[in-house]
């Protein structure tokens, strides 16, 4: 079962029975299908900070799941970047990893960022991610630390977060195995977190695929 936490709308995952044929005979399969970890949805929805907050103050965990019958339910419920207002993300990252610069895994990571002025294919390319990390499609998957869908005013994009930024073969093996799950032909690029902290970020970003 899904282990709630905080979340914008109530969510029941459902795990339905399915049919099977074996041997010529319907047999009815039960039972969740399990992932081979668990993934837990954040959101942060934006608003004008008040004075002294730290950063992050608006980021809420939603849910952790380890099923695919889970993951369908909050998907299709709530976790559509369509769903969104302005100055808004979607977060869905390993359980235990938070999105922050801070947290261990991503402290000496960075991320690959697509921009999408299209609200359809933003859609079906955060989908398309989703099921490509859940469904362990990457060689360096454990490399990875997440992915977030953040709608603006300006353009939405998608940015991939992955721990070992100094590691530019994983990097790139990476952003190219993330262009061809979600079908995009123009260059991406790879900034550090560290560099983003800085507030001193490479020119271009530090690896272009």
């Amino acid at each position: 079962m899904a282990e709630v936490e905080t979340a914008p709308a109530a969510v029941a995952a459902t795990t339905p029975e399915v049919a099977a044929t074996e041997g010529g005979a319907a047999v009815e399969a039960k039972g969740p299908h399990k992932l081979h970890r668990q993934w837990t949805f954040w959101y942060d929805i934006q608003s004008k900070p008040k004075p002294g907050a730290a950063w992050g103050t608006s980021l809420k965990k939603a849910y952790t799941f380890d099923t695919v019958e889970e993951f369908w339910s909050l998907y299709d419920q709530i976790f559509r970047p369509s769903k969104l207002a302005g100055n808004a993300d979607f977060h869905l990252f390993k359980a235990g990893v938070e999105p922050k610069w801070e947290d261990p895994e991503c402290a000496n990571g960075g991320k690959w960022t697509v921009p999408c002025n299209r609200k359809a294919t933003f859609e079906t390319m955060w989908l398309e991610t989703l099921m490509a990390l859940i469904g362990e499609q990457f060689d360096e998957t454990e490399d990875i630390c997440g992915i977030v869908a953040s709608v603006r005013q300006r353009g939405d994009k998608l940015a991939l977060w992955t721990r070992t930024a100094s590691n530019e073969a994983v990097q790139v093996n990476i952003g190219k195995k993330w262009k061809d799950v979600i079908d995009y032909n123009d260059k991406i690029t790879y900034t550090f977190h560290d560099d983003s902290r800085r507030e001193k970020p490479s020119r271009g970003g530090r690896y272009t695929v």
